[in-house]
């Protein structure tokens, strides 16, 4: 007597429902996320063994290079826009509401105040380190040194943005105050280098980070 053939299932798994759904979701990244912007002023940070990271936001950083330029980044594009209306009424500049939304999107920047309209006009791939002389300072208050007021402007522009937002939003946790790191070429000069720290002294900013490299312990 025969054996009774038994009727194989198949293995064939259809994947075109995966496939559909991979897609989508990789549709929806490319179409929401944001390109990071490349920083105009590249600069070679000295080596640490820290491992402690900055915020993504609530953060400002100095950056120091290229003999003593100084540029200025502003994390949180809704403060960068309030900044720079602070900053407007304290150097009797006007800006253009054009002007706010370009200045909104603009990472970094690092030209004379009365500079920032000129540098707004340009197309973002002109705005190179060749066109930005670096953001004013002193050892003053006044307002000859600028990174001083765009600073404080910028601490001033966070404490507001947080509290506007903490009444919006029960659910929302206050930071506090900004968080001012100084990026810097580990062969800038000192004397550069004690005019930023002295200008965030002078603001009562005791407390700052300084962005390094990653070096491997010995």
């Amino acid at each position: 007597m025969g054996k009774a053939k038994v009727k194989r299932a198949s293995t064939v798994i259809d994947m075109t429902a995966m496939c559909d759904v991979s897609f989508l979701l990789l549709t929806f990244f490319v179409l929401t996320a944001t390109a990071r912007q490349p920083e105009t002023l590249m600069v070679d940070t000295p080596a640490s063994t820290t491992l402690d990271k900055l915020p993504d936001d609530n953060l400002s950083i100095i950056t120091v290079g290229d003999n003593g330029k100084v540029f200025f980044t502003i994390k949180n594009p809704n403060v960068r826009e309030m900044t720079l209306k602070n900053m407007s009424a304290k150097y009797g500049v006007a800006f253009s509401e054009e002007d706010y939304k370009k200045f909104k999107s603009l990472e970094d920047f690092g030209v004379p105040f009365k500079q920032v309209r000129a540098l707004l006009s340009l197309e973002p791939a002109k705005r190179t380190i060749e066109v930005q002389p670096g953001i004013p300072v002193d050892s003053t208050e006044e307002l000859s040194n600028e990174l001083y007021h765009w600073v404080q402007q910028a601490r001033l522009a966070t404490v507001e943005f947080n509290r506007d937002r903490e009444s919006e939003d029960k659910n929302f946790t206050n930071p506090g105050a900004m968080t001012v790191a100084i990026k810097a070429d580990a062969e800038e000069k000192y004397a550069v280098m004690n005019l930023i720290i002295e200008t965030l002294r002078n603001q009562k900013q005791n407390k700052f980070s300084f962005v390094t490299g990653l070096r491997q312990e010995k």
